[in-house]
């Protein structure tokens, strides 16, 4: 039995290196391979991953759920993890799958199990958020090679099983998401139009004050109080409320996109 660590990035040279350390245990003396797809990353991202024995793959960006399935469909092992490039495990979770893997036998654990979630602890401004539902988030992370595929879709894409169940591991990920607030609001910009397209796609959008104004206010609320995000301190206090204009830049957005498709259809026509 084998294991492929699979990875994508971009201009990953301050996570990629802690990513690839945690995983190196379970890869050593031919147990397994890391394979990276890279999207033409201008820091020193792939000279790390090469340091580190992984078979670096160099593409054109696709869209996130594009271009981890590239990637699961270069791995050559019996089970695959995937990782995004500021995740690494923590020291229970990589015992663990290096306690299941070598078995020899024709599954990790029962034999009906073909993918395991894997809780993730997620890292804000330096600080672990444990409330306001970012715990213990679960991720289906871990997977029999050809049995699970992430799903097209713009962002916050998942990986699904495509036969099997699945089971559930005890160590988790930890993901070091937006060390600083510039990250943060660099992410918010970037799936807020992403999700803009996704909500275009589905139909006419008009403009909503429900959607800009009440459903963010409302967003905040619920993950703040009472999903006890206030627990997670000054933190927790940005991170909702950051969150929460995410929400609404991605309606706002929607309906700035939506108007320019439609003045551009109607421009065709005439």
């Amino acid at each position: 039995m084998t294991l492929s660590v699979v990875i994508i990035t971009h201009n990953e040279e301050s996570n990629l290196a802690r990513t690839l350390a945690s995983v190196q245990s379970l890869v050593v003396d031919g147990r397994g391979e890391i394979v990276v797809v890279d999207s033409g990353s201008t820091d020193r991202t792939v000279e790390i991953a090469k340091s580190h024995g992984a078979k670096v793959f160099v593409e054109e960006w696709k869209g996130y759920a594009a271009q981890k399935n590239s990637a699961i469909a270069k791995a050559a092992g019996d089970w695959i993890l995937s990782l995004d490039a500021d995740e690494e495990m923590d020291r229970d979770l990589a015992s663990e799958i290096a306690a299941r893997i070598p078995t020899g036998a024709n599954s990790v654990g029962h034999e009906k199990e073909t993918g395991y979630w894997i809780a993730r602890k997620n890292y804000f401004l330096g600080r672990r958020i444990r409330h306001g539902g970012y715990w213990p988030d679960p991720k289906l992370r871990l997977f029999r090679r050809g049995m699970a595929r992430f799903e097209e879709r713009a962002v916050h894409e998942d990986a699904h099983l495509t036969e099997g169940v699945a089971g559930q591991l005890k160590g988790a990920l930890l993901h070091h998401s937006y060390p600083t607030l510039a990250d943060y609001l660099d992410h918010m910009n970037r799936y807020s139009s992403l999700g803009a397209e996704m909500v275009v796609a589905k139909g006419h959008v008009r403009f909503s004050l429900f959607n800009i104004v009440v459903r963010p206010a409302a967003t905040f609320l619920y993950n703040y109080f009472f999903r006890l995000g206030f627990l997670d301190g000054r933190e927790g206090l940005l991170l909702h409320l950051n969150h929460a204009v995410y929400v609404s830049w991605k309606y706002a957005k929607a309906w700035e996109l939506g108007g320019q498709k439609e003045n551009s259809g109607s421009s065709r026509l005439s």
